[in-house]
C-alpha cells in the first residue's frame, strides 16, 4: 500500500469520478480509494493520512454497492463512515468458490490486466483464455507475463502458445525476480495508473510485486515440487505503489475461474468461430453432426482448430447454464 499522503490523482482519480458528485457531498465528504479489504475492515487512502474503517453502507444493496479494492468510495468528513461507492469504470467479478449462485468482486476501476502465467508444468491455454475473456468482457486491455523464463530452456514455445490464442495480444516473457528483465512491464504503472494482477497460486506474482516496488515486503512461497504449483502467498486484495507512481492490485491466487455473465468476452476472444457459425445452415447448429456446419468445415480444413473449439464449447456451455440457473432463481 503507501505510508505517505498521496494526491487525489496520485491515486487514479479523474473526471469520472469528480463528475459524479452531486448536491452538497463535495462539501460534507471526502473521496477515497479502497487500497485493501479485510474480513470486516477496508483500507483507505486519499487527501491525508490512510486509515482502516468499516465497508458497510446504510441502505446498500447486498451485492455490487459495497466497497472492492480499487473502488473510489464517498466518505463522511466528520465521521470518516462510508456513504457510498462511486460509479465504476469496470468491475471484475466471478462466480463465487464456495457458492456458484454468488458472484465475487475481485477488483475495479483497472487500467490494464497482467495475466500471469509460469513457463512450467502448471502453465495453461485454457486458463489464460479465461483470464483474458474476463479482460475483453470489462474492456480492460490484457498483457500477458510469462514468468520464471529462467527454469525453462525453450520460453519460445510457451510465447508462441500464447500468441496462437488471439492475434495481437500482447505478451512479455520475464524473469520476475530480475528488474531489468521486467522493465517493459513498466509502460503499463506510470503515475496514477493502475495494474491488476491475475494468476493462479505459485506463478509468481508477488515476486513480480517485488520486483516492481523495488522491495521484497512481500512474502513469497516455493512451489510444491512434482507438479509445478504454487501455494497461495497472498491472502488479502492489496493495491501497492510503484515507483513510477503506478499502482499494482494484487489478488490471492485463482485456480478455478468461473465465469460470470461473460457472453461478450467469449464472443471477443473466439470471434474466429462466432463468424464462421454465422455461416451454418441452421441458426441453431450445435456444431457437432449436423449438415453444412461451417464450423466443422473450417476444423476440418484447419481453418480452426479442434483443441480450441473444444475450450470454446466449454467456456460457452458454462456460460448458457449459469444464465439458466439465474433464470431458475428469478422465477423461484
Amino acid at each position: 500500500m503507501t505510508s505517505r499522503d498521496e494526491t487525489l490523482e496520485e491515486l487514479g482519480w479523474r473526471e469520472w469520478f469528480s463528475d459524479q458528485l452531486v448536491g452538497d457531498e463535495a462539501r460534507d465528504t471526502l473521496p477515497v480509494r479502497v487500497m485493501s479489504v479485510h474480513r470486516g475492515q477496508i483500507a483507505v487512502a486519499g487527501v491525508g493520512p490512510m486509515r482502516s474503517i468499516s465497508p458497510y453502507i446504510a441502505g446498500a444493496a447486498p451485492s455490487d454497492d459495497h466497497p472492492t479494492v480499487g473502488d473510489w468510495l464517498l466518505i463522511d468528513r466528520a465521521t470518516f463512515a462510508a456513504v457510498r461507492v462511486l460509479q465504476r469504470l469496470n468491475l471484475f467479478k466471478r462466480r463465487s468458490p464456495a457458492d456458484p449462485r454468488k458472484e465475487q468482486m475481485i477488483a475495479a476501476n483497472v487500467d490494464t490486466l497482467f495475466v500471469v502465467a509460469s513457463c512450467n508444468q502448471d502453465f495453461s491455454v485454457a486458463r489464460i483464455e479465461r483470464y483474458l475473456v474476463l479482460a475483453r468482457e470489462v474492456g480492460v486491455t490484457p498483457v500477458v507475463v510469462l514468468t520464471k523464463i529462467d527454469l525453462t530452456d525453450t520460453p519460445e514455445k510457451f510465447v508462441a502458445a500464447v500468441r496462437a490464442i488471439e492475434p495481437g495480444l500482447r505478451v512479455e516473457a520475464i524473469n520476475g525476480r530480475d528488474s531489468g528483465s521486467a522493465a517493459p512491464l513498466a509502460a503499463w504503472c506510470g503515475k496514477g495508473q493502475t495494474v491488476a494482477l491475475l494468476g493462479s497460486s505459485g506463478v509468481g506474482k508477488s515476486t513480480l510485486v517485488n520486483t516492481l516496488r523495488g522491495s521484497d515486503s512481500i512474502a513469497t512461497q516455493a512451489i510444491r515440487p512434482g507438479d509445478d504449483t504454487g501455494r497461495h502467498t497472498t491472502t488479502a486484495r492489496e493495491m501497492h505503489r510503484l515507483d513510477r507512481g503506478g499502482w499494482l492490485l494484487d489478488t490471492p491466487g485463482m485456480r478455478e475461474l468461473q465465469l460470470s455473465d461473460a457472453t461478450a468476452g467469449i464472443s471477443e476472444l473466439f470471434d474466429d468461430f462466432v463468424e464462421a457459425a454465422e455461416e451454418c445452415r441452421f441458426s441453431n447448429c450445435a456444431h457437432g453432426g449436423e449438415p453444412d456446419c461451417a464450423v466443422q468445415a473450417a476444423i476440418a480444413d484447419g481453418r480452426l482448430t479442434l483443441v480450441r473449439f473444444n475450450r470454446w464449447q466449454k467456456l460457452t456451455g458454462e456460460e448458457r447454464d449459469h444464465a439458466e440457473e439465474l433464470k431458475r432463481r428469478r422465477k423461484s
